[in-house]
């Protein structure tokens, strides 16, 4: 609903409005986010007093954990915000395209991990609440492993993809064939990082389960730090190798992210008493195995489809990338796969 507002900030006022209009758009996409929650409250049919509540514990708890939890959620925002003040002194364009590709980044990150993170989170609060460690275990496993089965083959997908995705997208007017080489140049780095801000996601997640809001900032902190050093770093390396330097700051947000995602995971790890290692990692050897043979039929598709529209180009893709996958998820016997079907089998019903 948020992005259905900026959309139809800039889709419905008049243009001479300007940027205001999507000030405007971001408001009224705030609003309906609200306004889309109102049915299910009002079924509730209960009575509500306004309070602060400020003489309640549990009030009081919240403000307190809130605090680093505020902090933690503007970690990414903060890396990227870097990433863009040192684009600023950079050839021209390099600020849109880093921009823009890591809006592209985050799409699949929301649609996996988020989405998978907001669902899970009653399951992990609850079940630390009742103190079963064991079964929190269970769980972020599970989640775990479900999001690394999306997010390893979104990452090849997008790689592979990234040229006719900006084209589809993007390419007309004054954006150019450049345009797109430059913004593809970013994705191919942010979209190594992927995975990284998808587990991060589901990480913090339940270290917020586990009133524990300060490791997740604290790792983040130390991220945000390696990722300004790395930035600078990729920045001198790119040049001299005589790379298009707006990528180094991408690769620099990619690698700081998987360093937190590994600093998250052994910090869970020791404060759980395992998570279940040797599973997620046998869903990553299938996910990568199902990957690859995905990675293969993809790049026959675009070397076939070369000639074709972009628009089609990616939609075939994406079917076709689709398909391969999940039929090699079924080959492997993922039981994710067969859960699915299940599912499916029993809405149709």
């Amino acid at each position: 609903m948020y992005s259905l507002g900026q959309i139809g900030g800039v889709l419905l006022l008049p243009p001479e409005w300007g940027i205001h209009r999507l000030a405007i758009g971001a408001l009224s996409g705030a609003l309906l986010h609200l306004l889309v929650q109102m049915p299910g409250l009002l079924r509730l049919r209960g009575r509500y007093t306004p309070s602060l509540g400020l003489s309640l514990a549990e009030v009081r708890q919240v403000a307190m954990l809130m605090g680093p939890r505020i902090l933690g959620v503007a970690v990414v925002q903060i890396n990227f915000i870097v990433n863009t003040i040192l684009a600023l002194s950079l050839p021209e364009g390099s600020v849109s395209a880093i921009t823009l590709a890591f809006t592209l980044m985050l799409m699949p990150q929301v649609a996996i991990a988020q989405s998978a993170a907001i669902a899970a989170m009653p399951t992990f609060s609850a079940q630390a609440a009742l103190g079963k460690l064991e079964e929190l275990r269970g769980a972020l496993a599970s989640t775990l492993r479900a999001v690394l089965l999306l997010a390893i083959p979104a990452t090849v997908g997008l790689i592979l993809l990234r040229f006719p995705l900006i084209r589809f997208l993007y390419e007309g007017g004054e954006f150019t064939s450049r345009s797109s080489e430059l913004v593809a140049w970013a994705l191919l780095w942010y979209a190594a990082g992927l995975v990284g801000h998808c587990l991060v996601e589901i990480l913090a997640r339940a270290f917020y389960a586990l009133h524990d809001t300060r490791t997740p900032v604290a790792v983040g902190a130390v991220a945000m730090s390696l990722n300004i050093l790395f930035s600078f770093a990729f920045l001198a390396l790119f040049r001299a190798w005589g790379w298009q330097p707006h990528g180094g700051l991408a690769l620099a947000n990619s690698l700081a992210t998987a360093l937190e995602m590994v600093g998250l995971l052994v910090l869970m790890r020791r404060k759980l008493g395992g998570l279940e290692g040797r599973r997620v990692l046998r869903g990553v050897l299938q996910s990568l195995a199902g990957a690859l043979a995905m990675g293969l039929a993809l790049a026959g598709w675009m070397a076939l489809a070369q000639d074709l529209p972009a628009w089609l180009i990616t939609v075939g893709g994406l079917v076709l990338g689709g398909l391969v996958y999940g039929l090699g998820m079924l080959a492997l016997g993922v039981p994710e796969t067969r859960a699915l079907i299940s599912a499916v089998q029993r809405r149709l019903r």
